[in-house]
């Protein structure tokens, strides 16, 4: 922060006008200064939500006047929210891409999408443990627990409740750990 605001100083000695208010008025919003208007939820960056809707629309900007690029047509979806501003998020999906929804499409439900080839879903965190199911990439479902000291989650999907390597799927962080 100092040397933002040494480089306001700087800036405003030399062009003390309407530019130099303007400017410094950008700086502090960048910073998050003191009287800033865009909210922020209080909530860690980056975090994991999901997608509320069947139709989310993924634009360009933070705002309705912002192009839509992209709709996504896949309810509890996981995706990263990296930004906030007002009422917007900007997130990112597995595959890297990133763009703006409204706070109103996203959920706090923690949810995988299988990432890669087939994998098993497994009745014990073990790689000798019996298979339960064969899970194709792109399969999406809720994230139970990823406990401490193990390479294992446990996820439900479709009433079937197994574990899945923590390399396996997207939707947690290396080292997050939900008890």
């Amino acid at each position: 922060m100092g040397n933002i605001l040494a480089f306001r100083r700087k800036v405003c000695v030399r062009v003390k006008s309407l530019r130099c208010l303007l400017l410094m008025v950008g700086l502090v919003a960048l910073q998050g200064g003191p009287g800033l208007a865009v909210e922020s939820s209080g909530l860690p960056l980056p975090r994991f939500v999901s997608l509320r809707s069947d139709e989310v629309n993924l634009r360009s900007g933070p705002g309705v006047r912002y192009p839509v690029d992209w709709i996504y047509a896949r309810r509890d979806l996981p995706v990263e929210v990296i930004a906030e501003f007002e009422a917007w998020r900007k997130i990112r999906d597995w595959q890297g891409a990133e763009g703006w929804v409204h706070q109103s499409m996203l959920s706090a439900r923690r949810m995988v999408v299988v990432i890669g080839q087939q994998h098993r879903l497994r009745a014990e965190p073990d790689e000798k443990a019996p298979s339960l199911a064969l899970l194709d990439a792109n399969v999406v479902g809720r994230l139970q627990t990823c406990p401490r000291d193990k390479g294992y989650c446990r996820i439900e999907i479709d009433n079937i409740t197994g574990w899945l390597k923590r390399d396996e799927f997207w939707g947690v962080y290396p080292g997050e750990y939900i008890e």
